[in-house]
């Protein structure tokens, strides 16, 4: 049955009811916000989903709360929150809703519960601190989305429900946009996949345009891949493979000659007309001409290889 009323509690705001919000507005976007404590409100009915309010726990009547003793808990023994609760119960239904392919849907489901929900949860239930973030922890989203509550003094009977809708709507900016990404993910390792099967014993990978590549080169196995190229709006580029998601260390760096060069300089140090730019770090170079970057991918693989 579809909702008349989205309720959570009132008073100030936390990411997770946020982010619940987001999803269920998504879903209904006729329901009308509810944010109230009153027991005429936080009572299941069947014009309503309750969630981060209510003292219970009960998918079929629709309320959601974390807060009362014996609340849920994830196989695993870690705590939800609100939004990891509607998260379970409609997460695919939003992402279904988004437009994602039904093949998508289970991996990304899973991919954001763990890289994006599991640590909101944590957060809210106390269970895990901003500061493990160190210097970062005031640019973490929960710390962030709660800067928006009004101050103490703040006398405006108003504030806090405006403030609320302005929090919503950036909350709703980052949790669509990180769905975006994760989906956009998937949709590059197919070509990636494609393009390494083509590339065959190659070192260089070229991608038809720029895109997440690193993890389908892992899964593909490639090991012998060293660099990737593809095309960019007015020239073209030439960039290193990461070995890992932590750290930076490439695969192979390009040539120490080339670091910090541009144009003119860049082609008299690599002998490639149409050589345009090098980064200091040697992790990112860029050519004027397909055939001028696939040059210099030949001179940096010959060298790694040389010296390996």
């Amino acid at each position: 049955m579809i909702p008349d009323y989205l309720v959570t509690h009132s008073g100030g705001f936390h990411a997770d009811e946020l982010l619940s919000s987001v999803v269920l507005t998504r879903l209904f976007p006729n329901a009308r916000i509810v944010r109230s404590r009153s027991s005429e409100w936080i009572t299941p009915a069947s014009d309503r989903i309750i969630y981060d309010v209510g003292g219970a726990y009960d998918a079929e009547a629709r309320i959601f709360d974390h807060h009362q003793r014996g609340a849920p808990l994830r196989e695993d023994g870690q705590p939800y929150s609100s939004f990891g609760l509607i998260w379970k119960h409609y997460g695919r239904d939003y992402l279904a809703a988004t437009g994602l392919p039904e093949a998508h849907i289970e991996t990304v489901h899973a991919g954001f519960d763990a890289s994006f929900v599991l640590p909101i949860d944590l957060m809210d239930n106390g269970a895990m601190s901003p500061s493990v973030a160190g210097p970062l922890a005031v640019l973490t989203l929960p710390v962030l989305l709660e800067t928006l509550k009004p101050v103490f003094d703040d006398t405006d009977p108003e504030a806090l429900e405006r403030a609320f809708g302005e929090a919503l709507a950036i909350a709703r900016s980052f949790l669509e946009a990180k769905i975006a990404g994760s989906a956009a993910k998937l949709r590059a390792e197919d070509i990636v996949l494609k393009a390494v099967a083509e590339a065959g014993e190659a070192r260089v990978l070229e991608l038809p345009m720029g895109m997440p590549f690193r993890s389908a080169v892992m899964k593909s196995g490639a090991d012998h891949l060293l660099f990737v190229v593809h095309p960019r709006d007015k020239d073209w580029c030439l960039t290193g493979i990461r070995r890992a998601d932590e750290g930076f260390e490439l695969r192979a760096d390009l040539p120490a000659a080339w670091a910090g060069l541009t144009n003119g300089d860049l082609e008299k140090a690599c002998g490639v007309d149409g050589a345009s730019f090098c980064h200091n770090g040697r992790f990112i170079a860029a050519a004027k001409t397909r055939d001028a970057v696939l040059a210099m991918a030949e001179i940096a693989v010959k060298e790694a290889v040389a010296t390996a």
